[in-house]
């Protein structure tokens, strides 16, 4: 339990990598808001109420939030939600992504702004609206989930947004060091077949040896969400490949 009394606030957290890593934060000790906007099943499996009903029922500790990061207001009244039930946060996962993989002159213009929006301004939003309650609790971690898209050669938006991220968060983990906050980002090694990869992935066939189970991402959380400034910080890290 290295975890315990610990507030995670899991961003995307109704399916896919945000479920899994809700369920290990939990079975650390972390009390978790379960936080995405999918309260009732859509195009899409999973749901919070599912994903919080599941860890109370193994014995964890877990709220369902309703949260649309695109949104400001929905963002707040989750947060300080979370606070009222559980006291306050001490750890981020920023989970919440679409993926959008075609080529750049084949995009619609919605489905660029909807990547930005989503995947960089809603990690910013949640990232803004958590950091004062976690220096109030004196030290945290904050991890944004990207992609090793960004290091690949070719442009789409997700890829493009996910790189923003990256540089968000490298810049935050300075101005954030004095106060005991770890910021780093968190990137799947391999390819985990989300549901949202199912639909987004513009079809492409994944060989088995490049699959990653989606647990890999889990252990890769925690040991992040254990940190703080005097810690691992300002880093990039792979889920299989963690350098510490």
């Amino acid at each position: 339990m290295t975890l315990h009394g610990k507030v995670a606030f899991v961003a995307g957290a109704s399916r896919g990598i945000g479920a899994t890593v809700a369920a290990a934060l939990a079975r650390e000790g972390a009390a978790v808001a379960v936080a995405a906007r999918s309260e009732q099943q859509g195009r899409l499996p999973g749901t919070i109420h599912a994903v919080a009903e599941n860890i109370s029922s193994s014995g964890g500790r877990a709220f369902a939030v309703p949260c649309d990061v695109t949104r400001e207001d929905s963002v707040e009244t989750a947060v300080a939600a979370t606070v009222a039930e559980f006291g306050g946060i001490d750890i981020l996962v920023a989970n919440a992504g679409v993926l959008w993989l075609g080529p750049i002159e084949s995009t619609p213009l919605k489905r660029w702004q909807l990547c930005l929006d989503v995947n960089l301004t809603g990690v910013f939003l949640v990232t803004k609206a958590v950091i004062p309650h976690v220096r109030a609790r004196g030290g945290g971690s904050l991890i944004a989930v990207t992609t090793t898209g960004v290091t690949m050669t070719g442009s789409n938006a997700y890829w493009v947004s996910k790189a923003a991220v990256e540089r968000l968060y490298l810049g935050l983990a300075a101005d954030l060091k004095p106060d005991n906050i770890a910021v780093n980002c968190l990137s799947p090694s391999r390819v985990v077949l989300t549901e949202g990869w199912q639909a987004g992935g513009a079809g492409m066939e994944i060989p088995p040896e490049m699959v990653e189970p989606p647990e890999a991402m889990a252990d890769a959380a925690i040991r992040l969400a254990q940190q703080d400034a005097s810690g691992v910080t300002g880093t990039i890290q792979r889920s299989e490949a963690l350098t510490f």
